[in-house]
């Protein structure tokens, strides 16, 4: 799977590439749709799939970002005063949320953010003087880049793209440094990383700080994507469905956001066909999927090579085995 990275990345990046400009306003507006929950979901893959910790609250931090920098437009502040704001913020917020995670852990924790989250989506919706409540804040603007407005879907689309793909560049570096192994040492055994010289508290707060930034600019992608919010985006579902997205294409793979929120993301849109059954089809599948892959979709090709791996040293032992008994 590792000497595959780089190729599906490559295809990946020439299909996203040339695509759009071939699809109408409303397939272009839900690619933007997808890479920015790819966006959100890379930060929920490194806390779950690279840190090991369990997180519930992974849609307060995208509302965060989303909020701040829709207030931030509203007082008359510029979009790109907004976005490292909404970053820096989330990142603090992450730092504080990450204390629970010294204490707690497993489903204990995962209980710590949940509660988080609605904590956070009830402020969104009673807090009116600060947030519009459950009216929202509307004509959130697009930014400009450079001269270029970003106003279009399709300028817009590869504001988003590039945006991911920095952002992906950024987290594949961090994964091949020694915070990256650091990550995966504290996700395999907390215990032997400790005595390995590993500030297991300071790198579990990183991971919650670095996850939360990855929402929160996420968040801000989508305020100015879809230029009106209000709290039902970022509820204890939306984690949820964040998490299932990770999940499903598969905790600690580098590509893993990519597929798991083109699960969570563009597949309901293709199963609209069933019209009423389509939530019980793509619920189904989801089951189905995390029956039979409890590993995500991206475990596929090493679960192929296990089992190849299992049959080829059974032929050895058998081989062995009758040699041994010739003599």
């Amino acid at each position: 799977m590792k000497k595959l990275t780089p190729l599906l990345i490559a295809a990946c990046a020439v299909l996203l590439l040339a695509a759009p400009p071939f699809l109408k306003n409303y397939g272009i507006y839900l690619l933007s749709y997808w890479l920015v929950f790819v966006i959100a979901t890379m930060g929920l893959n490194l806390t779950v799939g690279y840190a090991g910790q369990k997180s519930l609250g992974h849609a307060a931090f995208f509302g965060i970002g989303a909020y701040t920098v829709a207030i931030m437009m509203k007082a008359g502040l510029s979009f790109w005063v907004g976005l490292p704001a909404a970053a820096l913020i989330c990142f603090f917020v992450g730092i504080a949320l990450g204390f629970p995670a010294l204490r707690v852990q497993t489903i204990y924790l995962a209980f710590a953010t949940l509660g988080f989250n609605t904590a956070v989506w009830l402020v969104m919706r009673n807090e009116e003087w600060l947030t519009g409540g459950t009216f929202g804040i509307n004509n959130i603007a697009r930014p400009s880049l450079a001269g270029f407005s970003l106003e279009g879907n399709l300028a817009y689309y590869y504001f988003v793209l590039g945006t991911a793909v920095l952002l992906g560049g950024l987290q594949w570096g961090l994964l091949r440094s020694p915070w990256g192994k650091a990550f995966t040492a504290l996700r395999d055994n907390p215990i032997r990383a400790e005595s390995l010289g590993i500030n297991t508290r300071s790198y579990t707060l990183l991971s919650f700080a670095i996850g939360a930034v990855y929402a929160g600019i996420a968040g801000v992608l989508f305020a100015s994507l879809v230029q009106f919010i209000e709290p039902a985006p970022f509820t204890v579902g939306a984690s949820i469905m964040m998490y299932l997205m990770v999940v499903v294409g598969g905790p600690g793979y580098f590509l893993g956001p990519l597929l798991g929120s083109a699960v969570g993301v563009i597949l309901p849109e293709w199963l609209r066909f069933a019209q009423a059954w389509y939530l019980f089809v793509f619920g189904a599948a989801v089951v189905l999927l995390m029956i039979w892959l409890p590993d995500g979709l991206l475990s596929i090709p090493d679960r192929i090579k296990a089992k190849r791996q299992a049959r080829e040293a059974s032929a050895a032992r058998a081989a062995a085995a009758q040699q041994q008994g010739a003599k």
